[in-house]
């Protein structure tokens, strides 16, 4: 079939067609040229009635394959097929018993190979999984981990944590059964809050943090963080005992009400403004009926307001005097109890104290910059989003609630939590899915033995998610982006699914080092797949808009060449089949 050289260009080899017969069943394989100490490997690309063409694709040195060749072969080499010990250097090891080896699918181009990874190599780096609707993308998530749970009973990953955040609840069918195997289990947490399909998905309210709640609250200035900041102080003390707590309101108030009394507003407006005040924001020391005494008599604060027939109010000077008696605390001098249990009702009354105590009564721009904050909070607190972050009577730390979730308790082992988010909007199931990524970033940053307790963090749908957002003008970074620099080392990956690789973060996607990548056609997406690989061609670019379902091309550090694999089906499926109109029509 092959004959000599006829021309090369750039790695491109032109070889003469001895046969002259179109054996178009050996595209895809590779041919081997012989040279001294070495080979070169190629990838048949065309073979037409004449001519072979060939890519040079890698060189096979002492038994290991290398990617990239530095010289082309001479023009009087002839190449030969490749044998069966030289596909497995490429393809990966076939004894996928082995705990090191996770094996992925069969190969598409030679029958009865499998297509293997190192473990280490995949599963120590971020990753992505990308392809169309309908191109296979969930039942390879889902056949890739029911590869490692299920493949080799002799060697189990015990000690594994996985986290998949589960858009549209179709994964729980197919991992379900990882907790018959002894010493494994599976968790599926579900946002349907009517608790048909699992427990709730629940994160204590004393767990949110000022990044947390800048972004459940949707924060969009980074000057608004101050006043969370200032929210979350309060809250500790005014849900203690110490009496520090109403020595602090009163301070807070008193010190509005003088903001008022010295606005230069009109007597009316006075009285009108710090009546609504003392309404809603008092103690017992200090109300609207607290006494002023003075000689001879006394009068409670909201008589001290009255207006006369000329418009003043003779008494004012009173209440000034009283309310400058109270102390001025430093907040910052005051230590927060970290025992200490509340809900989003107390964090709602303490951020009326915060708004109250920046003076944002005096300024209307101010007022309406700030008060979304609390406005959007009261949302959250009347609709059936407040059950998510429903507290026990025992107050829970983060480490414990974190290891209980990701490990179990006791004889409850478990691998994989399986986050379901298709009861809840896409906006609050971003937020959730930041605030649970941050939080799992913060436990494994303050392990004193660096990462010692990996978690694999895989978003499906990652672009709803992983997206250039305002985060990092807010809060100065992307919990995403962060974690794609800095978790390798912290033992924090993510895995991303997506369907839109053009839409994700660039910095996040540029992070990924092994891609699993099904049918795509959209210009823009397959542009981005052919910048983040080197070894990725124009060729292997064209092949994967004609790719069939559950067929992908791996690409990556983890493996010495693009690879066309076929996946298995997952055993069981997860429910991701597309909609069958003939049945939906007809029956």
């Amino acid at each position: 079939m092959f004959g000599k050289i006829i021309s090369m260009e750039d790695n491109w080899v032109t070889v003469e067609n001895v046969s002259q017969k179109l054996e178009y069943n050996y595209i895809n394989y590779h041919v081997i040229f012989n040279e001294e100490n070495r080979k070169i490997v190629g990838e048949i690309t065309s073979i037409k009635e004449k001519e072979i063409i060939i890519l040079l694709v890698g060189e096979i040195k002492d038994e290991v394959f290398y990617s990239g060749v530095l010289k082309k072969p001479n023009f009087s080499t002839v190449p030969r097929l490749v044998y069966k010990s030289e596909v497995e250097l490429f393809l990966g090891n076939q004894d996928i018993s082995n705990k090191d080896v996770l094996y992925i699918g069969k190969s598409n181009t030679y029958e009865g190979f499998n297509v293997s990874a190192d473990l280490n190599g995949f599963f120590a780096n971020h990753f992505a999984i990308i392809g169309n609707t309908g191109s296979g993308k969930s039942c390879g998530v889902a056949r890739l981990l029911q590869n490692i749970f299920y493949h080799n009973d002799s060697s189990l990953p015990v000690n594994a944590h996985i986290v998949l955040f589960d858009v549209y609840g179709e994964y729980n069918t197919a991992l379900s059964d990882i907790s018959k195997t002894p010493n494994m289990g599976y968790k599926n947490l579900t946002t349907k809050l009517d608790l048909s399909e699992g427990d709730i998905l629940n994160i204590p309210a004393y767990f949110l943090e000022v990044d947390d709640l800048a972004l459940l609250l949707n924060a969009t200035s980074p000057s608004q963080l101050p006043i969370i900041e200032k929210a979350l102080k309060l809250v500790h003390i005014f849900n203690s005992k110490d009496e520090i707590m109403q020595e602090y309101k009163n301070d807070i108030i008193a010190s509005s009400l003088l903001d008022i009394l010295s606005s230069g507003r009109t007597s009316v407006q006075i009285r009108d403004q710090i009546v609504a005040i003392l309404t809603h924001y008092n103690t017992s020391t200090l109300n609207l009926d607290t006494q002023i005494i003075q000689p001879g008599y006394s009068r409670t604060i909201k008589q001290c307001l009255n207006i006369d027939q000329q418009g003043k109010m003779n008494s004012v000077q009173f209440v000034v005097d009283f309310l400058g008696k109270f102390k001025k605390l430093d907040l910052s001098m005051i230590k927060t109890d970290s025992t200490l249990i509340y809900t989003l009702d107390d964090l709602y009354y303490a951020f009326e104290f915060a708004l109250i105590s920046e003076g944002i009564l005096k300024s209307e721009k101010v007022y309406d910059e700030f008060n979304q904050l609390k406005t959007r909070l009261q949302q959250i607190i009347n609709s059936p989003v407040k059950q998510f972050f429903n507290v026990t009577e025992e107050r829970i730390s983060k480490e414990r609630y974190i290891k209980e979730l990701l490990f179990g308790v006791g004889e409850d082992r478990r691998q994989i939590i399986n986050m379901s988010l298709n009861y809840i909007d896409e906006r609050f199931a971003k937020v959730l899915t930041k605030i649970f990524t941050k939080m799992f970033f913060d436990f494994s940053t303050d392990l004193e033995e660096r990462a010692s307790y990996p978690i694999h963090i895989i978003l499906e749908e990652a672009h709803r998610y992983v997206q250039n957002d305002s985060d990092i003008d807010v809060l100065g970074y992307n919990i995403f982006d962060r974690i794609t620099k800095e978790g390798r080392k912290y033992g924090v990956l993510l895995g991303l699914i997506t369907q839109r690789p053009s839409e994700l973060s660039n910095t996040a996607l540029s992070q990924c080092s092994n891609f699993i990548a099904f049918r795509m056609y959209h210009p823009e997406d397959l542009k981005i797949i052919s910048s983040i690989s080197s070894n990725v061609s124009d060729e292997t670019i064209e092949k994967l808009k004609s790719l069939t379902p559950g067929i992908a091309m791996l690409f990556g550090i983890s493996f010495k060449l693009p690879l066309l694999t076929k996946f298995e089906l997952p055993n069981p499926m997860p429910q991701s089949t597309n909609v069958d109109i003939k049945k939906a029509w007809f029956n």
